[in-house]
């Protein structure tokens, strides 16, 4: 009697401990997705701001992304040191703190560093929850995943719009403006972080054999086809935050609060796609689900540059594929690497982070090399710019599913198909 009511305990106790995991899962990407998306109203007005061409806008959006693979270099280090609590504390303590130098930051050098520094907390944020996730989703993984990301999504689709409303909020004859916006969204952090104190998490066992297996994991060339896959098809899904409003504001000529509303169209269709279809990549197969929504994504974003501004919702409509993409591919490393999830997880992220880098900085060049061709000074130059720099967004797309039919036909000549 005293086993079975000693079991019944340990149950109750475990569920209680997957609820607080799962809260921490799902809140935490709920302003992970509000800091990354904010972004796109608010670039307008620190390019305007700081006086920066889309080439210096480029390169700014590869620093950050540059602070986003640092982090990514060593959090899965400081996991095994401090353990997650830790790490997700610190992560969002640094998100916290970013907000507070970026509403005090009135140079570009102090805007840059501590722009950068959000990025570092988002990093090491991207990573944590990673991990968790993998350790904790042991069944239907990859329903699992979508859904979790999902809350990703929808923050992603509120974002564009709190960010425009945010910055016109007054308080007395004081303006929020971008700065203030970034202050208020960030300090949301608090939120997760009191999650964090309450939960408790699952250890791994890598231990000494982790940098081992590293090296093995280096040998499968599946690892690196999911680098690939994963590098532009993320290159591809965060271009959008960053460019979209920018190219409508610019080329068509839409208000802030139109074009913002167009980028929350495409993360509404980005989080439903992640909340409905998630369980069809586990009937489709992981391989398969990557050709089919990275290649619905490219055929949306070519077909809505091509028809012009009447077929704009096609923008928000490509959504839909590249949603599927990170989590999908998650769930691949989850289910392949099982008993070193951590490490392949760490590694290809990281490496995703660095393509992410030379992706933001190619977008602006491309737009600036353009434009400078057709008429520098020309509505015509700065919109054939535009439309060139969004098709690389597209082309991204089109290398992903490129190189995830190349994947199933690896995996199926091997019988390794998942």
């Amino acid at each position: 009697m005293i086993p079975q009511l000693e079991q019944k305990q340990i149950q109750k106790q475990s569920r209680k401990i997957y609820w607080i995991q799962l809260a921490l899962i799902f809140v935490g990407f709920v302003v992970f997705g509000f800091s990354e998306n904010i972004k796109g109203p608010a670039i307008p007005r620190i390019q305007f701001e700081f006086m920066l061409n889309e080439s210096q806008l480029g390169t700014l959006l590869s620093l950050n992304a540059l602070g986003y693979l640092i982090a990514c270099s060593f959090t899965a280090y400081l996991t095994r040191i401090w353990g997650i609590k830790a790490v997700t504390v610190a992560a969002f303590g640094t998100m916290i703190l970013s907000g507070v130098l970026i509403f005090f930051s009135h140079s570009y050098p102090m805007f840059s560093s501590s722009y950068f520094l959000m990025y570092i907390g988002n990093g090491m944020l991207e990573i944590a929850l990673a991990i968790l996730g993998a350790r904790i989703f042991v069944r239907n993984t990859g329903m699992m995943m979508n859904l979790t990301h999902g809350f990703y999504g929808l923050s992603s689709t509120v974002a564009p719009l709190m960010a425009t409303g945010l910055m016109a909020v007054q308080i007395g004859d004081y303006t929020l403006d971008w700065r203030g916006m970034y202050l208020v969204v960030l300090a949301l952090s608090f939120i997760p972080i009191v999650i964090t104190l309450c939960a408790s998490f699952p250890s791994v066992n890598e231990e000494a054999g982790e940098r081992a297996s590293l090296k093995v994991l280096m040998r499968d060339p599946v690892l690196w086809y999911m680098v690939l896959i994963l590098t532009f098809g993320v290159v591809s899904e965060l271009a959008v935050g960053g460019w979209l409003v920018n190219f409508l504001e610019k080329a068509y000529g839409w208000s802030a609060v139109t074009a913002s509303g167009m980028l929350s169209a495409f993360f509404l269709c980005f989080a439903l796609a992640r909340l409905i279809l998630g369980p069809l990549t586990d009937k489709m197969g992981f391989t398969l689900s990557l050709i089919v929504f990275s290649a619905l994504s490219a055929l949306c974003t070519f077909a809505a540059i091509g028809l012009g501004e009447s077929a704009s919702f096609l923008f928000a409509a490509g959504g839909i594929g590249i949603a599927m993409i990170y989590p999908t591919v998650m769930a691949f490393i989850a289910r392949r690497y099982s008993g070193a999830s951590d490490t392949a997880i760490t590694f290809t992220v990281t490496m995703m982070g660095l393509g992410s880098v030379i992706g933001n900085y190619l977008i602006g060049g491309v737009i600036e090399g353009v434009k400078s061709w057709v008429g520098a000074d020309t509505q015509a130059g700065l919109v054939r710019g535009l439309q060139a720099g969004y098709g690389f967004i597209g082309l991204c797309a089109a290398i992903c599913a490129v190189y995830s039919f190349l994947l199933y036909r690896y995996l199926k000549k091997r019988h390794e198909l998942i």
